[in-house]
């Protein structure tokens, strides 16, 4: 069995994260192995066990290890411990998906969002949203953790709201969290979508502490996240990894915030629909309409890139090559072992994306001597923000100290 680097932690308050964080990515593990593995004495484990026990966040499996002294019983975390409910809120729908405690999911409803952006009828349609599937799937109220819901920012995550949200849901000057922690009865997290997916594939791939692991997400902008000893680097304001705001031409495209030649205006989808649109004769051919969202536009798009179509492919291959570029950074900056590209534009045409970014990181990788860098693609990744946004309430209430606060139930 393979567990995470010896540890140096204090026992106190961030002990039990650290506990909650090997059990999650090692289990089943022995309290024996869990003192080699976090350097903190024999007792303190078992206080630490025993409180997690009691609070019903790990079990003992029943299957014991033999050694050539008492039999060391194995833990591992109590899928049933708490529920999270995560909800994405994309240009035109809103996406709820339900996990359990270890990230498996047991629920999932898309919606349209409201039809007006007022922030009153915003909170309304979340509410009933989280109602309807939590209801729906019969879980007692006391079983959910509480729920974030989480968009592409930037976010006043203090606040519990959103600066902008895209489309014609722009709750301004709403506290969402406040408002919505009053109209359900949990507490309520409000966070960007790419944080959310990177702590989602890093706790729900059950992903060792001892990587250093990051997230590219792609939805209507491109931004990432990275997790390092277990927790999401957040910066000063929680807008930590806005890769799509890198400069990538110099004086180029003005970008909405206030830079020129942002990696977003080349390679996103909704740039990559409106060159499509642009080029003579291919919306037509693939039967992209001038109705159709961006979203579903891309989706078409991608499908024939993967399908032989050679402008479809050119306009793809062009964007994975500077989505390349930006992983690079972003390897460099941190020192990447583990990246996974999640969000809904890589869930048609992800194994583009993944090809050139192994490439390019296999061939320019600062530190390619030393270790190379594992790409994968996210197993859901048009859920990943919502799944995510899941995982930052179950992370905050199970393992505090590495999540975000989770406030008391009012």
């Amino acid at each position: 069995m393979s567990v995470a680097r010896r540890e140096s932690a204090a026992a106190g308050p961030g002990s039990r994260a650290l506990i909650v964080d090997l059990i999650r990515s090692s289990g089943p593990i022995s309290r024996v192995e869990l003192v080699n593995a976090t350097g903190l004495t024999q007792p303190t484990i078992s206080n630490i066990v025993r409180r997690l026990i009691d609070d019903g966040v790990v079990r003992e499996t029943g299957d014991t290890v033999a050694t050539r002294g008492k039999p060391r019983a194995m833990l591992v975390i109590n899928s049933r411990a708490a529920y999270g409910v995560g909800i994405h809120v994309g240009a035109d729908t809103l996406t709820c998906v339900v996990t359990d405690t270890r990230g498996g999911t047991v629920g999932r409803q898309l919606v349209a969002g409201p039809a007006d952006g007022r922030p009153e009828s915003v909170a309304a349609r979340l509410a009933t949203l989280y109602h309807d599937v939590t209801r729906g799937l019969g879980l007692p109220p006391q079983s959910v953790a509480g729920m974030a819901v989480v968009g592409p920012g930037p976010v006043d995550v203090a606040r519990g709201r959103f600066v902008a949200l895209p489309g014609p849901q722009r709750p301004a000057g709403l506290d969402l969290a406040h408002a919505l922690t009053g109209r359900l009865g949990v507490p309520v997290l409000v966070d960007s979508d790419a944080a959310a997916a990177a702590v989602g594939e890093f706790w729900g791939r059950q992903v060792s502490r001892e990587r250093t692991f990051g997230c590219l997400y792609m939805n209507s902008g491109i931004g990432s996240g990275v997790v390092l000893d277990g927790a999401l680097h957040r910066g000063a304001s929680s807008n930590a990894g806005k890769l799509g705001h890198i400069p990538v031409v110099r004086d180029g495209e003005r970008c909405h915030c206030g830079n020129r030649g942002c990696l977003e205006q080349y390679a996103a989808p909704r740039v990559l629909v409106a060159r499509a649109r642009a080029t003579r004769g291919l919306a037509d051919r693939l039967r992209i309409r001038p109705e159709d969202p961006a979203a579903r536009a891309f989706d078409v798009l991608a499908r024939a890139a993967i399908y032989g179509d050679e402008q479809a492919r050119a306009l793809l291959d062009e964007s994975a090559a500077l989505l390349a570029e930006g992983a690079l950074v972003l390897a460099n900056l941190w020192d990447i072992d583990t990246l996974v590209l999640a969000g809904p534009g890589f869930a048609v045409a992800g194994s583009i994306y993944v090809t050139e970014i192994r490439r390019r990181l296999a061939e320019r990788a600062f530190a390619r001597e030393v270790h190379d860098v594992r790409v994968d693609l996210s197993s859901n990744p048009r859920d990943s923000a919502a799944i995510g946004g899941a995982a930052l309430v179950l992370q905050g209430s199970v393992a505090p100290g590495h999540g975000p606060e989770v406030a008391a139930r009012p």
